[in-house]
């Protein structure tokens, strides 16, 4: 890693100054989220307020729909969330992502969801919020979750989009694991040809791969690819029904995680945590000091590039040192981690470093000065510990 410059604290002042002002927009939006739900409130019919909203902001209707969604259910269902607003702790867009999810919940479960969350929103990206609404949903409401899942893995489709400059968008709508399936066969494949083929760039190969699959019509079965999917024994038992964890997705939900499982092709890798803290502690049945088995371990461990906001699969990502093999860094679960290239690049402009704290977790120092602290998440919820009145069952 480049010899980290002095900081400059100029530099530090002005982003200081700009999140100072970050702050004040999000209490501002509070004000204005109290406003609208004010005003829808004694407005008349939704598509009444809808068009005058739209019209006072200079908006579309959808986004005027949207934004008194947001304002009501902020008001009315998610008062959490809406404190947290107003303290400057997220933003709007931050906020949007508890109400989307809690949409089509009762209020009962609308409010413990919002408990739940009261400590998981500050200092976090929208995609963590995203997820861990997810996660709360499915564990207050699944008999809601899935029945809502049953119907929207009956809306698959795909769908064709024609661009400019002879382009053109073909997606697909595909439940979570049979999406990450397929994109992680092809970048495998895409991979394995760009160590053949410099002339195409990455995304390049898996565009191609992605065609001519499609295009292909002698079908010698569909390819398979290996996924990573996080779940706690009891749930896989069934004795419990606490979400599981696809990477690159985020939450699932216990049957689905059953049903992948029962798949005869799926693999299992085993991984022991600490009950706990839920941190990783082993992953696979060699020792995890082996240069092969300590990957498997970090990968299993990180689940994603462990940079704050960047949510790329660990698979997809590098295993980096914290402190550089340069300045006797050593290899081991506590001093290495996953980062994505682009992040793993950033570690070597001026200005940055990083050090330890444990079991893959860092302090992250930015050319300004600023310091963020970044660990992987835990495997499961941490268990408490015991009063010191009770005995253990």
């Amino acid at each position: 890693m480049t010899p980290t410059l002095a900081h400059n604290p100029k530099t530090a002042r002005f982003l200081d100054a700009a999140f100072d002002e970050e702050v004040l927009l999000r209490q501002a939006q509070g004000r204005q989220v109290r406003a609208l739900a004010d005003f829808a409130a004694v407005a008349g019919s939704r598509r009444s307020m809808t068009e005058e909203v739209a019209l006072r902001f200079s908006v579309s209707r959808n986004r005027a729909f949207l934004l008194l969604e947001i304002a009501c259910a902020l008001v009315r269902r998610l008062p959490q969330t809406l404190a947290a607003l107003d303290n400057g702790d997220i933003d709007l867009f931050k906020a949007s992502k508890v109400t989307q999810l809690t949409r089509e919940v009762s209020d009962e479960v609308a409010a413990q969801v919002d408990a739940w969350m009261a400590n998981r929103l500050a200092e976090r990206d929208p995609e963590a919020i995203r997820r861990s609404v997810s996660h709360a949903v499915q564990k207050f409401d699944s008999a809601g979750y899935h029945e809502r899942a049953a119907k929207k893995r009956a809306l698959r489709h795909t769908s064709l989009k024609h661009d400019d400059e002879t382009m053109s968008t073909l997606s697909g709508y595909l439940p979570a694991e049979v999406a990450g399936s397929i994109y992680a066969s092809m970048s495998r494949t895409a991979q394995s040809r760009r160590m053949k083929d410099k002339s195409r760039t990455l995304d390049q190969h898996r565009a191609d791969i992605f065609a001519e699959r499609l295009l292909a019509e002698d079908g010698h079965g569909k390819p398979r690819a290996h996924i990573h999917v996080y779940v706690d024994f009891l749930t896989l038992a069934g004795a419990r029904n606490d979400p599981a964890t696809l990477a690159g997705h985020g939450p699932i939900p216990d049957w689905l995680v059953r049903e992948i499982a029962s798949d005869p092709d799926s693999t299992w890798s085993r991984l022991i945590t600490d009950p706990a803290t839920g941190q990783l502690l082993e992953a696979g049945a060699d020792k995890y000091r082996s240069p092969a088995s300590l990957a498997r371990l970090i990968k299993a461990r990180d689940r994603e590039c462990t940079q704050p906001g960047c949510h790329r699969p660990a698979e997809f990502s590098e295993i980096d040192h914290i402190i550089p093999r340069a300045r006797d860094g050593r290899t081991n679960h506590h001093n290495c981690h996953s980062l994505c290239k682009g992040h793993n690049l950033l570690r070597e402009e001026p200005g940055w470093s990083a050090e330890p704290t444990g079991n893959g977790g860092t302090i992250i120092t930015t050319p300004s000065g600023h310091t963020y602290e970044a660990a992987p998440e835990p495997l499961h919820e941490p268990r408490p510990e015991p009063e010191d009145d009770e005995s253990p069952s």
